[in-house]
């Protein structure tokens, strides 16, 4: 844990106590503070009310003329679709309204401990960026915290120490709530359309992500979108220190290009990825060239960047490999809750069977109509299913509307058994382009239920369906 000291005897509100809020309150207490918690769902309250120095106190009759700060989970909504009654009252008290990662830059600046700070953000291919530059670093005998929106809350990580690197996941949510966001080394992989609902349009997404970089030490921009490169061009234009990279051959700085060489341009380093097999497709090539351009700034040598490379296994959720057999490979991409996520994964495979469907998002598939001639034949979930049925039909694609996960995994594989085995590997691959919220927690639940049918199938034979999905349900 961190120990947040900037608020020692002060009181401070936090509201949203999930994984994140419980951790900022340990934090909080633990420098001094006096700490006051919230949250709507009772049985987060209860479990705040275990930790020593937290008072469990509605917010709405609290008396915000005591607080020094409230500090807001990053899922709640700080603006759009409208400020959440935390929000507004915090507002009309004139607090000043902050979040985990912000008492983390603050804290850090306060302490006079120089460690150094990477900050990854990005609308895809951050998590996976961030546990490879992690893995690198750490492959080379360096102490590396890794947090933030990737899993573990930035302030549960080990206390502040110069020689430690924090290497943290920032989602726009968490930019929103940082407005003194300073890392020494801030990296921006792109942009494109997602949480409009969170932001209120596309440009004030973008100009959230850019003020990370902006603020940074060194600022690292893939220029592989247009509202990427237009950061790194006024960057340049401000003077700013600034890496660019690509995953398409059209950096300065690092590129790698589409037959996956990944390369510097100064031609002191170069790599095949196909070498790395949890970092395949064109999206990869983007994410291992972001990473190489981060380690770079602590001298590692060559090898260690093969090696690093090499020996990364990837992520959960993320074109996960869940199993293979007769020819059929299995794929967990449960992570890709976008079009564009989607596209990624699609564009690394030829012959694909495609589980795609849940809760849509603005666009729909429309983007991706340039790849589906991939996709042999697509098994549509969730409430997102005719949407997508329209756009496949359009464009010629086979489709089953399938309802649910496990049924649609059922009529892939049985698909690719009628098939037959034959000189191309078949995929059988779970991207979604969908947020998981109509039938799944999350998408992490959703990638874990798909894994553990797959894995059923492999050892059974057989894949189990839930008694309450109809067996001749969309089929």
């Amino acid at each position: 844990m961190i120990p947040i000291t900037i608020f020692d005897d002060q009181t401070v509100a936090v509201f949203g106590l999930g994984g994140s809020g419980l951790a900022t309150l340990e934090a909080l207490a633990a420098g001094g503070a006096r700490v006051v918690a919230y949250d709507d769902n009772e049985a987060s309250r209860t479990k705040a009310a275990l930790i020593e120095g937290v008072e469990i106190v509605d917010l709405r009759e609290a008396d915000w003329s005591s607080f020094a700060a409230l500090v807001l989970a990053p899922g709640v909504p700080l603006t759009h679709p409208e400020p959440h009654w935390s929000v507004k009252l915090a507002q009309q008290a004139g607090v000043e309204i902050i979040g985990d990662v912000e008492l983390f830059c603050r804290q850090r600046r306060h302490s006079g401990i120089d460690c150094p700070f990477v900050a990854i953000t990005g609308t895809n291919g951050k998590s996976t960026t961030t546990a490879l530059i992690s893995h690198m670093l750490r492959d080379s005998g360096m102490d590396v915290q890794m947090g933030g929106n990737i899993g573990t809350p930035v302030l549960a990580l080990e206390p502040l120490a110069s020689d430690r690197i924090y290497v943290i996941e920032v989602s726009s949510y968490q930019i929103d709530l940082a407005p003194s966001i300073d890392p020494s080394i801030g990296l921006l992989l792109n942009i494109s359309a997602d949480h409009l609902d969170r932001h209120g349009d596309l440009m004030s997404y973008a100009k959230i992500k850019a003020r990370m970089v902006s603020s940074s030490g060194l600022a690292v921009v893939a220029l592989d979108d247009r509202l990427s490169a237009n950061v790194a061009s006024n960057l340049r234009l401000k003077g700013r220190t600034i890496v660019t990279i690509s995953g398409f051959g059209n950096s300065r700085a690092m590129v790698a290009a589409p037959d996956g060489v990944l390369q510097s341009m100064e031609g002191d380093f170069l790599f095949n990825l196909d070498q790395a097999r949890a970092l395949r497709g064109t999206h990869n090539a983007q994410n291992a060239a972001a990473a190489i351009a981060v380690v770079r700034q602590f001298d590692l040598p060559p090898a260690a960047l093969s090696r690093g490379l090499i020996s990364f296994g990837g992520l959960e959720h993320r074109m996960e490999e869940v199993g293979a057999a007769d020819g059929v490979l299995y794929i967990n991409d449960s992570k890709a809750t976008n079009a564009d996520a989607a596209a990624r994964a699609l564009a690394s495979f030829r012959s694909v069977h495609w589980i795609a469907g849940g809760l849509p998002k603005e666009g729909g598939i429309e983007t991706l109509v340039d790849l589906l001639d991939r996709v042999e034949h697509a098994y549509l979930i969730g409430d997102a299913a005719d949407e997508f049925a329209r756009t496949l039909k359009k464009n010629g694609v086979s489709y089953s509307i399938c309802a649910h996960m496990d049924l649609a995994l059922a009529a892939a594989i049985d698909a690719c058994k009628a098939a037959g085995a034959g000189a191309k590997e078949r995929v059988v691959l779970l991207s979604p382009a969908c947020a998981s919220f109509d039938q799944f927690p999350n998408f992490t639940v959703r990638g874990d239920k798909f894994r553990e049918a797959v894995h059923a199938y492999l050892e059974s034979g057989t894949v189990p369906i839930d008694p309450s999905h109809s067996s001749d349900e969309g089929l």
